[in-house]
């Protein structure tokens, strides 16, 4: 008996999408949510895009989803396996209450709704993958699911924005890049300082902070991730006060974003953010605080305090949590600025007072500072040089080291180069190792500390 092959008809397996393949479509009222209960975060909208993506692939037909918990964790961009703040970021999303509104000739609708239904995580046991399972409420399941009206949102491109406002503003210039004015909604200020925050409880809003504090820390964030537009505020005016914004999408010259690897991902570092919490942070603080500050600064002042809490000769720590942020704002870490201090001036005295620092400490933050002293001579010297001179160095830089750098400071640097405000740092590192290769010996910088005068060391 012979036996039938069935390879012919076996289907190849399913490829796992592009990163530019993986993109969902949002429905327009999605997009900018203006949550009337609860709050919403940078992860808990991430989680959101990655649950819609997978809800639509599987169908609007489909009772309930089901996905794998670490696609979902992949998609997501973050990397902790921590379900506990997973779950609470749930959690936000079934509390966060939206309203939709429709018309047309012969019917208005109004419906408020959450804007997740049931989740549930189960962990099946050893060898066997944990399973999320979700809903949506039915009366807009098929508008999420299945909109007619969307806009298509690359979750790579979403995943690079670091704070909440920066990821609504991105989705809004998504939507209104291909409408013919190219402008968005207009909407009064108090709107657009609960939609760009995430929060339900804003009343009254004071427009100079709103503006410094969220809009143009966006604005900034989307110039320098974003390769096919820019936005820019317009002012709607009533006598001398500023009551109503919009944005103004303006398109780049268009770049090819290309496959992002996995390891170049801005990830959400959840573990990050946990220890954050642990030290005493509320988690909205933590989120927020990781979302507006370098990661590297904000780890390097965690290992500074892990250091001070484990010194049984200093006195116990009241407040971890206090003592964290004050380090943070005073430098106590030492991690360099994105704009070195030119060499022509004194470097910044950031540290604190010098019973704060162990012998270690110290050496370690006159070395920073030197360090950051090279990078204000190297951008100096660059400055010197004769053109086809720094052509060759920033193709020499390109060669040695852009494919090792994250790929948001990659496409900043192949725009902008020098000039860059998010490569810059990392081409002026490079130089002044390069110019200088040799390591500095403790005298050599304790000669420098005392010539810079630098306080408290």
């Amino acid at each position: 008996m012979v036996e039938e092959d069935n390879s012919q008809s076996r289907s190849p397996p399913r490829q796992p999408p592009t990163a530019e393949e993986q993109s969902v479509a949002k429905a327009n009222e999605a997009i900018a949510i203006r949550p009337k209960r609860g709050r919403l975060t940078l992860l808990s909208r991430r989680i959101y895009n990655a649950l819609l993506y997978h809800s639509q692939r599987q169908g609007v037909d489909e009772p309930v989803y089901r996905l794998t918990l670490s696609e979902l964790i992949g998609d997501a961009r973050f990397n902790s396996n921590n379900t506990e703040l997973l779950k609470s970021h749930l959690r936000d999303m079934q509390a966060t209450t939206i309203e939709w509104s429709t018309s047309s000739s012969s019917l208005k609708r109004w419906v408020s709704s959450q804007l997740l239904g049931t989740v549930t995580i189960e962990e099946q046991g050893r060898g066997r993958p944990c399973m999320v399972t979700w809903r949506y409420p039915d009366e807009i399941k098929e508008r999420l699911v299945k909109p007619h009206q969307y806009t298509r949102v690359l979750l790579e491109m979403s995943s690079q924005m670091r704070s909440y406002s920066a990821a609504v503003l991105y989705e809004i210039g998504a939507r209104y890049l291909t409408s013919p004015g190219r402008l968005s909604m207009r909407e009064d200020v108090v709107w657009w300082a609960a939609v760009l925050t995430g929060r339900s409880d804003i009343k009254e809003v004071d427009y100079r902070f709103l503006k410094r504090d969220v809009i143009s820390k966006a604005l900034a964030e989307i110039d320098a991730l974003c390769e096919d537009f820019g936005l820019e505020l317009i002012e709607h005016k009533r006598g001398r006060k500023i009551e109503e914004i919009q944005f103004r999408v303006v398109p780049k010259v268009q770049q090819r974003l290309g496959d992002i690897s996995a390891s170049n991902r801005n990830v959400f570092d959840l573990a990050l953010v946990g220890r954050l919490i642990a030290l005493g942070l509320k988690q909205d603080e933590a989120q927020d605080l990781y979302a507006t500050t370098d990661e590297g600064q904000i780890r390097a002042t965690l290992d500074h305090v892990d250091q001070r809490l484990r010194n049984a000769s200093m006195p116990v720590l009241k407040s971890p949590a206090a003592y964290f942020k004050d380090a943070l704002k005073k430098g106590y870490a030492g991690v360099t600025a994105m704009e070195p201090a030119p060499s022509s001036g004194p470097a910044p005295a950031l540290a604190p007072p010098a019973a704060v620092l162990s012998e270690a400490d110290r050496l370690r933050r006159i070395r920073e500072l030197w360090e950051n002293d090279r990078m204000g001579q190297a951008r100096a010297v660059f400055a010197e040089m004769p053109q086809p001179m720094q052509a060759e160095v920033r193709t020499r830089f390109e060669a040695e080291r852009l494919d090792q750098v994250a790929a948001p400071i990659a496409r900043a640097w192949r725009r902008d180069g020098p000039a860059s405000r998010v490569a810059a740092t990392t081409f002026f590192r490079w130089l002044a190792e390069d110019t200088w290769p040799e390591e500095p010996s403790d005298r050599v910088l304790l000669d420098f500390a005392l010539q810079r005068g630098v306080a408290g060391l």
